[in-house]
């Protein structure tokens, strides 16, 4: 069911002291506006400047100068948002993001630490985030989108505005006679999500009006689903250990085993495989039929490699990663 503005901001009840991330956006300057008004002095703003344009510098004046408005106190940080090889460019700038925001949360003389941060993704960005991941064929934890709350680093995250329409927040912020930063990178047509957001959704909205709300469901049911797939997958490797025993893999079926894998990496080593790295992982953990066979693979940042019995994942120099 979707929500206005007010309604969504009604219903947040943050704990506090509560830091918004403001990126000097619609969405984030109208989160940003009403929090600081229903919680005077009990609300930062963090800005993050991700050097990827020229306009960053004046993004970060203009939060400045609304923050003061607001009388809001501001942390900032700037960060190199440069990519890896084999790393999509916007993956590298929301790891490096979020990464810079929980450092500004807790920050040392800015202030008190901030255990609460608030996000300004919106019902569109759902919708987005659900169709760009059934385009890439992902599964349950990509069809799942973004939570309304979750922690992580010892920090509550929360999306009040995921069930408010991005119109909506700008007739809050007109209403209000709020200025706003547009991004001119959102209008770049090479960013799926770009294309996604000016072609596709509204043709979307035309045919199916409910959009926002169905998907909206759907993302919810796909998290119901992982959840359980989760506590499938910690009963299995409880079993099996961590870092698990290629026997004991080997007795599990296909998908459980995939399943299992697929979460020990992403709790212990934080990475995911893709498909093809988990299908040839699959292939040689089944051709283990002896000692002497070994396994090798590259997953993320790291190698997994067969140690005796076990199963092992290291993420440092060739020099240092064991021959078998």
């Amino acid at each position: 069911m979707s929500q206005t503005f007010d309604e969504a901001m009604a219903a947040f009840a943050p704990a506090l002291p509560l830091a918004v991330a403001f990126s000097g956006g619609a969405d984030s300057t109208a989160l940003l506006a009403a929090c600081a008004a229903r919680w005077p002095g009990e609300v930062y703003a963090l800005h993050v400047h991700h050097g990827l344009q020229a306009a960053a510098d004046d993004f970060e004046r203009h939060c400045a100068a609304l923050c003061a408005q607001l009388d809001v106190p501001l942390r900032k940080a700037r960060i190199d948002a440069g990519h890896a090889s084999g790393q999509s460019p916007e993956d590298a700038a929301r790891r490096a993001r979020y990464q810079a925001l929980f450092a500004l949360a807790g920050a040392a003389g800015a202030g008190p630490v901030i255990g609460s941060i608030a996000l300004g993704h919106h019902a569109d960005d759902q919708v987005e985030t659900v169709l760009l991941a059934l385009s890439r064929g992902a599964g349950l934890p990509g069809l799942s989108a973004m939570p309304a709350r979750m922690e992580r680093d010892g920090v509550v995250l929360y999306r009040p505005l995921l069930r408010v329409a991005a119109a909506d927040i700008r007739g809050w912020l007109a209403l209000h006679d709020l200025q706003w930063i547009d991004d001119p990178t959102n209008g770049d047509a090479r960013f799926v999500r770009n294309r996604i957001r000016s072609e596709l959704l509204p043709s979307l909205m035309q045919v199916f009006p409910q959009a926002r709300d169905t998907l909206a469901r759907s993302a919810a049911h796909a998290a119901e689903a992982q959840v359980l797939l989760i506590e499938l997958a910690e009963q299995d490797l409880s079993a099996v250990g961590a870092p698990p025993r290629i026997a004991d893999l080997q007795r599990l079926s296909r998908a459980r085993r995939a399943n299992a894998l697929r979460r020990w990496l992403t709790r212990d080593h934080g990475c995911a495989p893709s498909a093809a790295q988990l299908d040839e992982l699959q292939r040689q953990i089944e051709a283990c039929v002896n000692r002497g066979k070994g396994i090798a693979i590259k997953v993320g940042a790291g190698l997994l490699r067969r140690e005796g019995e076990m199963l092992r994942w290291y993420n440092g120099p060739p020099s240092q990663r064991p021959l078998r």
